[in-house]
C-alpha cells in the first residue's frame, strides 16, 4: 500500500468542469441549429458560447494544475513544498511538533520522518468542502509510509486546544488563506502561542499584503517580543516555484515564515 496524499485540484473538479464544458458546447451547437427569432438566437448562442469558453478554460487550468501538484507526476510541486517546509522543523529528543491544517497528513508525516526522535501531531477540521480528506486518510498514509510517531486529531486553527508553549515546533502549509473572515496575523499569533521558547516554526502560505497585511512589521514585532529568529522567505523566487508558475497556479505571494522563538 502506498500513501495517497490526494491532489489540491481534485479529480471531481476536473470531471465536473469537463462535463460542464461538454454540456455547454452541445447546448451552443443546438442553439445554432434552432429555428427561433434571429435576435434571440444570436444572444443565446453568444451567451452559451462564452460560457463554453470560460468553462473550457477552467477545465484546461484544472488539468494543468492537477498535473503540477500530483505526487505521481513529473513536477511534484506539492511534494517539493511539503518536504521543503518540513526541512525547517527540528524536534529535540522526545519533543512534540504540531501541524495545523494537516489535510491528508503529508506535512505531518514529512516532519515525523525527519524527526524520529520526537513525534508530530496533525490537526484539521476536515470539513465538507474538503470531504476527500479525513483523519482516517492521515492515519492510513502514516501507516503506508511506515511512520509510527504521528497522531491526528480534529482541531480548529482559530482556537487551538492546547496551552501556551506546549509544542517544540509548529508548522502549517497553505491553510490560513482558506480561512475567511479572520485576521491572518491573528492566526499566526494563535499558532505561535502554543510554541515553546526555543522552539522552531515554519509556516507556508500565500502571504500577500492584501491577505496578511505588513508582514515585515509583524516580524519586527516578533523580534521585539524576544524571538531569536524570524524570517520571511519568498518561495516563488525559485525556491519552490518560479514567479510565472506561481501566477498561473494562483499562488503569487507564497512565502515561508520561519524562525525560532
Amino acid at each position: 500500500m502506498s500513501a495517497n496524499y490526494k491532489n489540491w485540484v481534485p479529480n471531481g473538479m476536473i470531471t465536473a468542469l469537463t462535463a460542464g464544458t461538454a454540456i455547454l458546447g452541445a447546448g451552443t451547437a443546438a442553439l445554432m441549429c434552432a429555428k427561433i427569432d434571429p435576435k434571440v438566437k444570436k444572444a443565446l448562442v453568444a451567451t452559451a458560447g462564452a460560457g463554453t469558453l470560460v468553462c473550457g478554460a477552467m477545465t484546461a487550468w484544472s488539468i494543468y494544475a492537477h498535473s503540477k501538484f500530483s505526487y505521481d507526476g513529473d513536477r511534484q510541486l506539492s511534494k517539493e513544498i511539503v518536504e521543503g517546509t518540513a526541512a525547517y522543523i527540528t524536534l529535540p529528543e522526545g519533543g512534540i511538533g504540531l501541524d495545523v491544517g494537516c489535510g491528508s497528513g503529508a506535512l505531518t508525516i514529512a516532519c515525523a520522518k525527519q524527526n524520529p526522535q520526537g513525534r508530530m501531531i496533525g490537526i484539521d477540521r476536515w470539513g465538507m468542502e474538503y470531504a476527500s480528506f479525513s483523519q482516517q486518510l492521515c492515519e492510513d498514509n502514516s501507516d503506508a509510509e511506515g511512520v509510527n510517531n504521528t497522531e491526528f486529531h480534529q482541531g480548529d486553527a482559530c482556537k487551538l486546544d492546547y496551552p501556551d508553549e506546549y509544542f517544540d515546533a509548529v508548522t502549517s502549509n497553505y491553510v490560513y488563506h482558506n480561512i475567511a473572515g479572520v485576521n491572518k496575523q491573528e492566526l499566526l499569533r494563535e499558532t505561535l502561542r502554543v510554541l515553546k521558547k526555543g522552539g522552531t516554526f515554519a509556516i507556508h502560505d500565500i502571504m500577500s499584503k492584501a491577505r496578511y497585511g505588513d508582514m515585515q512589521q509583524f516580524i519586527s514585532e516578533l523580534y521585539d517580543e524576544g524571538y531569536e529568529v524570524a524570517e520571511l522567505i519568498d518561495t516563488t523566487d525559485g525556491m519552490f516555484m518560479t514567479k510565472g508558475e506561481a501566477k498561473v497556479l494562483g499562488l503569487s505571494g507564497s512565502s515561508l515564515l520561519v524562525g525560532k522563538k
